[in-house]
């Protein structure tokens, strides 16, 4: 074995740069030239051309870094993770953990909509993805904040839909100071997050707490939602999961005929009754006089597909929700009160 200052010594020097000079020192000048010129001989021996080398070198470290630019900057978006929307010194630890969100923001623009995007899970699972975040924000050429919330059975409701509420408003109040249009803040969610998205735009009170009115929202986009009390809700209170209730944890419980713009997504190879839940909601708006609710299902998606695929270069269902926005953009197109 080796002692120190025998074989082990050129692993073991550290180097004193002399800050003066500009250079390090000789004993590592020596060894960087001998690196040097034994790599030359070696490319000779093998026929290597050595600008070819070096320039694919080169070439590599740059893409790499390039690479990792495009993952902090998001490309033409930039994001900001982690932010909590709910304060105070009541807040469970839960609480702390699960209530913030991501902004995904475009850089240079203002006055820019917004989508609040709540994921999906049966209000048990899930989280929310800065990945999927700017996609969307992409796809449909917004800023998009993916907020995570409360689960089952951790918290019970109306947590999850207080949470809900709460992150819409965050929005609401911060989005302005990134350069965004708070008349343009549009709710949107896939599954257990359409189910909230229903809930914070039709029950006046949640952002009520907040001192916000239904109408502040720019449009609602639910896709593959329940309009009845969800299954999860109605677990919590001990009764089945297939015995349906509309009591006032269903969005259908606050029809009306003044609401935001709702777009309602369906694939239609859904989970089975969920497409007539949605319809039979459509029906019950429309009763009501309610003129700005749209319903519209898609050929080939399931419960899964009908999400995922939204952000899907020449996605039918995305090319819909992009119309949507756009209407929406125009005036706020049938503000609701």
């Amino acid at each position: 074995m080796p002692g120190e200052g025998q074989g082990m010594q050129g692993a073991r020097h550290l180097c004193r740069f002399d800050v003066r000079a500009g250079r390090a020192c000789g004993d590592c000048e020596r060894a960087w030239w001998r690196a040097a010129r034994l790599l030359y001989e070696g490319m000779i021996l093998l026929r290597v051309p050595f600008a070819f080398l070096v320039f694919g070198l080169v070439g590599l470290l740059g893409s790499s870094s390039r690479i990792r630019a495009a993952e902090v900057a998001g490309g033409e978006f930039k994001v900001v993770a982690n932010l909590a929307y709910k304060s105070g010194a009541g807040l469970s630890e839960y609480e702390q953990q699960r209530c913030k969100l991501d902004l995904v923001l475009p850089v240079g623009r203002t006055n820019f909509a917004t989508l609040v995007w709540f994921h999906g899970g049966g209000l048990t699972g899930g989280s929310k993805s800065e990945g999927f975040a700017k996609q969307l924000a992409r796809a449909f050429g917004v800023a998009v904040a993916a907020a995570n919330y409360r689960l089952s059975p951790q918290a019970t409701y109306p947590a999850y839909v207080e949470d809900a509420a709460a992150a819409v408003a965050w929005v609401h109040g911060n989005i302005g100071a990134h350069g965004g249009d708070t008349n343009l803040v549009f709710v949107g969610g896939h599954s257990a997050g359409a189910y909230l998205t229903s809930m914070v735009g039709l029950d006046v009170r949640l952002l009520a707490k907040h001192g916000l009115g239904a109408g502040t929202l720019a449009g609602l986009i639910p896709v593959s939602g329940q309009t009845m009390t969800h299954f999860t809700v109605r677990t919590e209170r001990g009764l089945g999961k297939n015995n349906l209730t509309a009591d006032e944890a269903a969005p259908i419980y606050y029809v009306r005929a003044e609401t935001p713009p709702m777009l309602m997504i369906m694939g239609d190879n859904d989970w089975p009754a969920r497409a007539e839940e949605n319809q039979y909601f459509v029906a019950a708006m429309k009763v009501a006089g309610n003129q700005r609710v749209t319903y519209r299902q898609f050929a080939d998606r399931t419960h899964g597909t009908i999400g995922s695929k939204l952000v899907e270069a020449g996605d039918p269902a995305g090319d819909v929700i992009r119309a949507f926005l756009d209407e929406c953009r125009k005036g706020r197109v049938g503000g609701g009160k």
